[in-house]
């Protein structure tokens, strides 16, 4: 019984490990990822096809319909078993924000070094919630002046192979590709960033979207694009088709990040079928162990079950007489199993005892987010299952004669 109790307590605890670590992984990845980019990026056509640095109307009539959008519904074509039917999807939420942006590629030079870079333009529409968190040293550019800043927020990946730091000035040679001219720029560090996902850290640098709008000549309400936050990730895909179709002239092009990094959100949709594996796994060795356990049960307690028997119980009464002692293992087997597993993921949460490599894993630490009613339906579903299971070694209970088992006694 202590063996059977210690094996639900471990499916339970590993369990719980699996789920938070893997929530908690998706989460701070798709976080740093949307917190850099935002979750649909509008650009015009030419600039998704060949890069072309081409200008949109960011105080157009269009812009402000999406930043008014709340809950919107589309028809479209479904491929299911009766072949494409034609569905009406609604959202659960609208668009929460819109920011706009200007990016343009240079070359950082040093005394001694020079790196190449893309600057981000961004403005005093720029969200700050989910980058701000990233800021390792310094702080978040100053936009809300008259006159353009000279601040630049540079990864900290940059920042090493230049051997710069914060207010330190730098010089950003910008190429005009028209004119075949190189234009010089000169900036202030004014904070040094790290997200962990190397392919951003290496390449981008955020400033003054103005800086950008003069090298290219645009006037003030011209930019590159504009990226379009959400209230639901469940939206995604339905609000960027009703944006792209409803709302945006036929000039302009909008994409999902999902779509714009696929390897990135392909790979975390593996994590899923690594929860489910190990799901499945620590259920099956907690079932046979118990299984395993009942039938030793039932077999070192033959003889009471032919008295049983003899005095007139049927075979379902006793069958349950098992099957009750068997949800009392379960039961300390799910109270061991959730205190320590819980125990285990506030120590890795607080203290970041076990540590990843970074450049592999985007992150310095096994992240921990615990998601309390996906737990309780995790305990009720291993609980459900396995007992489930134990009504089949009951039926050796209806194979016991008691003329047999109390003539050997």
């Amino acid at each position: 019984m202590r063996f059977a109790i210690a094996s639900v307590a471990l499916c339970i605890m590993v369990v719980i490990l699996t789920t938070a670590v893997i929530t908690g992984f998706k989460n701070e990845i798709t976080n740093k990822i949307f917190g850099f980019w935002g979750h649909i990026d509008i650009t015009n056509h030419a600039v998704k096809r060949n890069y072309e640095a081409i200008p949109i109307d960011k105080e157009a009539d269009y812009i402000d319909t999406i930043r008014s959008l709340k809950q919107v519904s589309m028809k479209k074509f479904e491929e299911g078993s009766a072949g494409k039917t034609l569905n009406t999807l609604t959202t659960n939420a609208g668009v929460s924000h819109v920011q706009s942006v200007c990016l343009i590629p240079g070359i950082i030079k040093t005394k001694t070094e020079f790196e190449s870079i893309i600057i981000k333009g961004i403005g005093d529409d720029f969200n700050w919630s989910n980058l701000e968190s990233f800021i390792v040293k310094g702080g978040k550019l100053d936009l809300k002046g008259d006159e353009m800043s000279t601040g630049i927020l540079i990864s900290e990946y940059t920042a090493k192979s230049l051997s710069l730091d914060i207010d330190q000035e730098i010089i950003v040679t910008f190429l005009k590709s028209a004119e075949r001219k190189q234009i010089p720029r000169k900036f202030k560090i004014a904070g040094i960033y790290k997200t962990g996902l190397q392919e951003y850290d290496k390449r981008f640098a955020l400033a003054d979207i103005r800086k950008v709008q003069q090298i290219f000549g645009w006037e003030d309400n011209q930019v590159m694009g504009m990226e379009v936050f959400i209230d639901d990730l469940e939206d995604l895909d339905i609000m960027n088709d009703y944006i792209y179709l409803d709302v945006l002239p036929g000039q302009l092009y909008s994409e999902t990040v999902k779509a714009k990094f696929p390897a990135i959100f392909s790979w975390l949709e593996l994590q899923n079928i690594n929860e489910y594996v190990i799901l499945s796994l620590m259920t099956i060795v907690s079932i046979i162990n118990m299984i395993t356990a009942l039938l030793i049960l039932i077999l070192e307690r033959s003889q009471m079950i032919g008295v049983l028997k003899a005095l007139g119980c049927t075979n379902w009464s006793i069958r349950k007489i098992f099957l009750i002692k068997a949800f009392h293992v379960i039961k300390w087997g799910l109270i061991i199993g959730n205190i320590v597993g819980l125990i285990v993921c506030f120590i890795q949460k607080y203290f970041k005892v076990i540590k990843l490599n970074e450049e592999n894993y985007y992150l310095s630490s096994a992240p921990i987010e615990l998601n309390i009613p996906h737990i309780l339906m995790l305990n009720v579903t291993v609980v459900s299952v396995i007992l489930l299971f134990l009504i089949i070694p009951t039926f050796l209970i209806t194979r016991i004669s008691p003329v047999k088992v109390l003539h050997f006694k």
